[in-house]
């Protein structure tokens, strides 16, 4: 066996092995430059720019009622309507204040507004449109107003139906809005 006197010499003799196989240690840094800085641990407020110029209050020209209808006629929403079960598509056409039906649908226009003649032509009409199955009560599917510069924004989209407006139209006043089934 060893002696403890071997086992000493031999641990020193790898010990200075491994310490010979050592890189030697990185030069300490140059004392001349300074630190970089550290960066603040908030985001600094930027300061307030020029202020923006708004238009005065009298330049807002708000959505206005579709043109008056000539005498005999009638302001109204055309609406285009997809029935998924069936794949058929329909302009329909209902009346300001009337009712029309597609399919199981029952469609009220309420009102129907275009843009200002200055401003970007759109329509927007209020409709409230309700599922009629038979022998089931009816359903409202959608109330309010829709788009028809942003079909997507909010159009009637059931599993069976799509219906989205088109524009606000003038029709005959004795004519009745065509009804479809």
């Amino acid at each position: 066996m060893m002696g403890r006197a071997a086992l000493a010499a031999c641990a020193m003799v790898l010990s200075g092995v491994a310490l010979a196989q050592q890189p030697p240690a990185a030069p300490p840094p140059p004392t001349d430059q300074a630190p970089p800085p550290k960066p603040p641990d908030y985001l600094p407020i930027p300061k307030p720019g020029p202020p923006i110029a708004l238009p005065p209050v009298d330049d807002f020209k708000p959505l206005q009622r579709s043109p008056a209808a000539p005498d005999g006629q009638r302001r109204a929403v055309k609406l285009q309507a997809l029935d998924k079960v069936t794949t058929r598509t329909r302009e329909v056409v209902v009346a300001v204040g009337d009712t029309v039906r597609f399919g199981t649908l029952r469609i009220d226009a309420a009102e129907c507004l275009v843009n200002t003649p200055e401003a970007t032509p759109d329509s927007v009409a209020f409709l409230t449109i309700t599922d009629n199955k038979p022998a089931q009560a009816a359903q409202k599917l959608f109330s309010g107003w829709m788009f028809a510069s942003s079909p997507a924004l909010s159009a009637l989209d059931s599993s069976v139906y799509d219906v989205w407006v088109l524009a606000c139209v003038t029709i005959p006043q004795a004519s009745a809005p065509p009804s479809s089934k």
